[in-house]
């Protein structure tokens, strides 16, 4: 039986501001480095054995932080990868979401936020469809291989890329998965045996 947890990382300060920050690359917010140290302090007897992050700053912070607060794991592997990364929000990204809303209406707004498969506007905006499609080839071919091999695991990354991973471990319908809220360093465990995940309460 092997551990893995999941993290949305703490509070970024584009979370503060309430923006849409998507790939951008900031930092956690005073109040997200205390969720980190909360988490790491509630994660501190499970020994990790390697780490997966994406590219972005504020995960890789969690994941700094969490490691930092551990009583058991020593040095540990730590793989950062884009794949993992939030989803991109196009042309939307470090806009304010309640002036977005009065500007595009809060019911575009919410599609392009919640919907499965509707991207926001720009060439570069992604649905959750499309995060998916990036992240669990990522997390099937590169993570479950440590798992396979018996690490136990920590995956620091963001609402949406995990959102996709969770979709995937719990079979989540996609009308369901995006009425799912991941709170920011709030971990989510599962014991993994036998290609199977058990979620613990």
């Amino acid at each position: 039986m092997t551990t893995l947890v999941l993290i949305r990382h703490g509070q970024s300060l584009w979370n503060a501001q309430n923006r849409f920050t998507g790939w951008t690359n900031i930092d956690l917010s005073e109040k997200g480095e205390g969720e980190a140290k909360e988490a790491g302090e509630r994660l501190a007897n499970v020994k990790f054995d390697v780490v997966h992050t994406s590219a972005l700053m504020r995960a890789q912070r969690t994941a700094e932080i969490i490691i930092q607060n551990n009583k058991i794991s020593g040095e540990i592997p730590t793989y950062k990868d884009e794949r993992l990364n939030e989803r991109h929000y196009g042309s939307l990204q470090g806009l304010n979401k309640i002036e977005t809303a009065e500007k595009y209406g809060a019911e575009q707004v919410h599609i392009w936020r919640r919907s499965f498969d509707i991207a926001p506007p720009g060439p570069d905006g992604e649905s959750l469809e499309m995060t998916a499609e990036r992240t669990l080839p990522y997390f099937k071919n590169n993570v479950m291989k440590h798992l396979d091999e018996g690490k136990n695991v920590l995956i620091s990354a963001h609402g949406n890329s995990l959102r996709s991973i969770v979709m995937f471990i719990e079979n989540i319908s996609k009308e369901d998965i995006v009425k799912l809220e991941i709170q920011t360093g709030v971990p989510r465990t599962y014991e993994y045996k036998d290609n199977n995940f058990t979620k613990k309460e």
